[in-house]
Order: C-alpha cells, then structure tokens, then sequence
C-alpha cells in the first residue's frame, strides 16, 4: 500500500511538473498581450497629447502674434495720438498768441477811439455856441468845462447847458444835476470876502 501511494503521489508530482509549464506560459502569453494592448494604448495616447500639444501650441502662437500686432497697432496709434496731441498743442498756443495780439490791437483802437471822440467831444463844446443847433446867444453863455458845459444867463431864466454829441450819454453826476435843476433845488447865496 505504501507503494501504491507513492506511485500515486509520484504520478500526480509528474503531471504537475509538466502541466505547470503551459499555465505559466499561458499566464506568460496574457501578460504579453496584456503588455503590448498597453503599449499600443499608451502610444496612442502620446500621439493624441502630442497633437494637442502641437495644436495647443499653434493657438497659442495664434495668440501671441495677435497680441503683438496688437501692441504694435496700440503702440502706432499712441505714437499718432501724440503727434496730433503736440500738433494741437502748438496750433493752440499760436491761436492764443493771435488772440492775445488781436485782443492788444483791439484795446489799442478802442482807445483811441474812445479818445477821439473825447477829443471830438471837448471841441464840440468849445464850437457848440456858434452851430446853428445852439439855441442861446454866444455872448450870454459861460463856458464851465465840468460838471455842466455852459450856463446861459437869459433875461427871463438860466440855463444851464451840457452838449453832448454822438451817442454819448450824461455822467451819474450830470443825472443828478439835472434831477436837482428839474426839482426846483436851485439856489442862490452871496459869499463877501474882506
């Protein structure tokens, strides 16, 4: 009996021995495939990341040379924008400066018209008794000059006269004069002197 086991056990070791070889070959072949099925994955997935690489890389040269034709424009346009802005800048300084030269000029003229017609004024007064419009006799008029121009000592009444010509209007202190005249304030006081 201890025979007929040994034999069994020796035939089962045999049949071990030589079957194990194909299961670790076929484990072996699995993990071969299994291996290569990878491979090819992973390759297929580098060529895939490769491409959106390269793609994501052609964007974003896209990008980049837009934005520097962007800045290139900006920059164009800055530059531009000074040159108007200095251009202006001188057309605004020399239209002052014509301004200021014509505002001068026009002070100037207005001056000397104001002071012919001062001028004209004055000799007009000293003319105004011998013009035909002068409705008082020459011999009984005084000449004052300021605040009134004449007083005419009438038989029946005095008068007081201001000749004015042109558009030229009475003085504040003329207005009150003549207020005064109008509102009967006239009067008369004899001063002695010893």
């Amino acid at each position: 009996m201890f025979e007929g086991i040994c034999i069994l056990v020796i035939a089962c070791l045999i049949y071990f021995i030589f079957n194990q070889p194909k299961q670790d070959d076929a484990i072996v072949d699995d993990l071969r495939n299994e291996n290569e099925f990878l491979k090819n994955r992973l390759n297929a997935h580098d060529v895939e990341h490769q491409e959106r690489e390269a793609n994501s890389n052609q964007t974003i040269q896209k990008l980049q040379d837009a934005l520097n034709k962007n800045q290139n424009s900006n920059q164009e346009f800055h530059k531009d924008h000074k040159k108007k802005e200095i251009e202006l800048n001188s057309k605004i300084q020399d239209l002052q400066k014509k301004l200021d030269d014509e505002t001068q000029a026009r002070k100037k003229v207005l001056s000397q018209k104001k002071s012919g017609e001062v001028r004209l004024g004055h000799i007009a007064e000293t003319l105004a008794p011998f013009l035909d419009q002068f409705e008082f006799e020459p011999e009984r008029c005084s000449f004052l000059g300021q605040p009134i121009d004449y007083i005419s000592f009438g038989d029946d009444e005095i008068t007081f006269i201001e000749v004015k010509s042109g558009n030229s209007q009475l003085s504040q202190k003329q207005r009150h004069i003549r207020d005064l005249i109008k509102q009967k304030s006239v009067s008369w006081k004899e001063v002695r002197i010893q």
